[in-house]
């Protein structure tokens, strides 16, 4: 689903980009859609092959032995979140790719999600003020074990703080910046799961906190995102497009791609001069295009990545410092040094 429905689709609307193949064990689909390229037996295969970018989308346990083999080969590499297992893998991909002069990103397209960016915008407009606390959400309804195998095994690449938390700390860093420490509280709530499927993380920052949910018993969400100031509040429901017109076989190069309908515009309350001032807040548009365009950027042209293995590690950082506060029940400092 992730080359299908994420990858290829921006891959070969950018004229930077030519789709060589995909490594397909069981099921070969990739020429159904896309004729010339080629269906590899192996990760062999497509190490010897001339592709100069191999995006590495397979399980997590999966991540650190692939995404090395890649950089090894030579290859550049974006590779999906949770970017590792931990923190100490990220760390040795990173010096790998800077021994080996290449391109290592990690693929967290939700920064550029419509609703995340509205959120960020009215962030930066410093319409709130200080921010005293922030909630923000990923949640689903959906009591049934997933089909795929390795999300219901329990490993270390396994449960909803590697699936889901990725996206939603790494959110939390590009909004507030890194915090001082976190607290965790992981639970089991499906019948017969054998790994976490709901998370709650404590952000601390000097002057506010950002708390953190994901669960799959949430039948009707509130907000993903909600920010409150001391000059007010902002509300804004998750409600990104894009996957959804992906997964209906839509193309990125569609004119007014990524935006959303003006029902879903956000809510801004202040209190001005006085004065409580409500408005609705237009969303912006989302567009997983520009993740792309700053690969082709950062390889071409030696640009910045758009997400680097510095970010990368933090993210992995805050998983590890979560299971050990989960693990031990308290707040755990963390250190980004």
């Amino acid at each position: 689903m992730s080359g299908k429905v994420f990858h290829a689709p921006f891959l070969t609307t950018h004229p930077g980009f030519h789709l060589s193949g995909a490594w397909e064990r069981s099921k070969k689909q990739i020429q159904k859609d896309y004729p010339w390229t080629k269906s590899f037996d192996s990760l062999k295969e497509v190490l010897e092959s001339d592709a100069e970018l191999v995006v590495v989308n397979t399980p997590n346990l999966t991540h650190f032995e692939f995404t090395a083999a890649c950089l090894r080969a030579g290859k550049h590499v974006m590779v999906e979140k949770a970017f590792t297992t931990n923190a100490q893998e990220a760390i040795e991909l990173e010096n790998l790719a800077k021994q080996q002069g290449l391109v290592l990103t990690i693929f967290q397209n939700r920064r550029w999600d419509s609703d995340f960016l509205t959120t960020k915008k009215i962030l930066e407009s410093e319409k709130l003020g200080t921010i005293v606390e922030a909630q923000l959400s990923y949640d689903r309804y959906n009591p049934t074990l997933s089909p795929k195998v390795h999300k219901e095994t329990l490993s270390q690449g396994s449960g909803i703080l590697k699936d889901l938390g990725p996206h939603l700390i790494d959110q939390a860093l590009v909004l507030f910046g890194l915090p001082q420490a976190v607290y965790a509280d992981l639970r089991i709530t499906r019948e017969h799961s054998q790994v976490d499927d709901y998370f709650e993380l404590i952000l601390f920052y000097p002057e506010g906190r950002a708390r953190l949910h994901s669960g799959y018993f949430v039948k009707e969400p509130g907000p993903a995102y909600i920010l409150h100031g001391k000059n007010g509040s902002f509300l804004k429901h998750r409600s990104d497009i894009q996957e959804t017109a992906l997964q209906a076989g839509r193309k990125p190069d569609e004119p007014e791609w990524g935006r959303e309908p003006d029902t879903e515009a956000g809510l801004l309350h202040l209190h001005l001069n006085g004065q409580s001032v409500k408005e609705r807040v237009p969303t912006e548009p989302g567009n997983y295009r520009h993740f792309y365009e700053g690969v082709f950027q950062s390889i071409r042209h030696q640009g910045k990545p758009p997400v680097t293995p510095t970010e990368g590690i933090a993210v992995m950082k805050i998983i590890d410092a979560a299971l050990q506060s989960q693990a031990e029940g308290k707040k755990i400092d963390l250190n980004f040094s």
